[in-house]
């Protein structure tokens, strides 16, 4: 499949997630369609969803972290 070309500069801001929730489609249907299952979340939910229509419940996904605006995190050394 060819990709069209695009420039991020000459998007409105409209675009940009019309086109990332595009690619996240087609990266879903092409797992879906190579490995016959995908991981995902949904409510709440670290969820296994199979081609055939079963899903089967991984793990709850943790709370979320409340953080205030402008906070910037930095990862520790290891």
């Amino acid at each position: 499949m060819k990709y069209p070309e695009f420039s991020e500069s000459k998007m409105s801001g409209d675009d940009i997630p019309k086109v990332a929730a595009e690619a996240g489609w087609h990266a879903h249907n092409r797992a879906m369609n190579r490995l016959g299952k995908v991981v995902r979340s949904l409510n709440g939910q670290i969820v296994e969803a199979s081609a055939d229509g079963t899903v089967r419940t991984l793990a709850p996904l943790p709370k979320p972290t409340l953080v205030k605006k402008g906070l910037v995190l930095k990862r520790r050394a290891k």
